[in-house]
């Protein structure tokens, strides 16, 4: 999965075009989307502690800080992971990475209780955060696995603005995937169609090769049962992101 960066561009372009492409195409485009190697949390703990280490903490720490909070580190990692840095990089560099991680994970308690609420409103668990995926979905996303026989069925529930990436379910026979959309408010799209909105109740039906994604809202939780329809010689091929421009027009 490439990562897609347009900030160099945005901000330097005209200024310095060669400075802009090697930010956006090659950093992003390149060493970040080498997430065979290192997955985008294991990238962003590594970006933060150097930054910190450097006694940055402007506008791209800032940055890089919500990347992290959204490639899966949570609060009481981030304090671990300054904390153990804060031996090696210095106490003065820690406190100011600290103030400012403080605002970044600010509503970390409200997020926790919001999850308590959605819990609250489906029968079916949350389950355990979906770090083997975590790769192929931007923020935070949780799989509890229901039934393995038969037909493969999982909960799988997104933190308010997560989605997965596009993706494409092959089968050279049957195949596809089924969504019963069980808790929240959130979006399937296919591509070069329009996205839709998704309610409790909802279902949607994924034929084998067809180009999709699908997550929660930008201000609410979401949880959908995922069916995967037995086939032959069936695959998952991830593909990128939903870009933050056509995810942020859905608002």
């Amino acid at each position: 999965m490439a990562i897609k960066q347009t900030a160099g561009r945005d901000a330097l372009g005209e200024f310095a075009p060669e400075f802009a492409r090697l930010n956006d195409d090659v950093l992003f485009g390149e060493v970040w989307s080498r997430q065979q190697e290192l997955s985008l949390r294991d990238r962003s703990l590594v970006t933060v502690v150097a930054l910190m280490s450097q006694g940055l903490v402007d506008s791209s720490f800032q940055y890089h800080l919500l990347s992290a909070k959204n490639n899966g580190i949570t609060r009481k990692q981030i304090a671990e992971i300054l904390t153990h840095a804060a031996f090696y990089a210095g106490w003065p560099k820690a406190w100011a990475a600290f103030r400012m991680a403080k605002e970044v994970w600010a509503n970390e308690s409200q997020l926790q209780s919001a999850k308590a609420l959605h819990q609250q409103s489906m029968v079916f668990p949350i389950g355990a955060p979906n770090d083997s995926f975590a790769r192929y979905f931007v923020g935070q996303s949780y799989l509890q696995p229901l039934s393995a026989s038969q037909a493969l069925v999982c909960n799988v529930t997104f933190e308010p603005g997560c989605r997965n990436n596009w993706h494409i379910h092959h089968a050279k026979k049957s195949g596809g995937q089924i969504l019963l959309c069980v808790a929240g408010f959130g979006y399937y799209q296919e591509w070069g169609k329009p996205a839709r909105k998704l309610f409790p109740g909802d279902v949607v039906n994924i034929l084998p090769q067809v180009k999709h994604w699908h997550g929660a809202s930008h201000d609410s939780w979401f949880s959908h049962l995922a069916i995967e329809v037995p086939g032959e010689d069936t695959s998952n091929e991830w593909l990128e992101a939903v870009s933050e421009a056509d995810y942020a027009a859905l608002s």
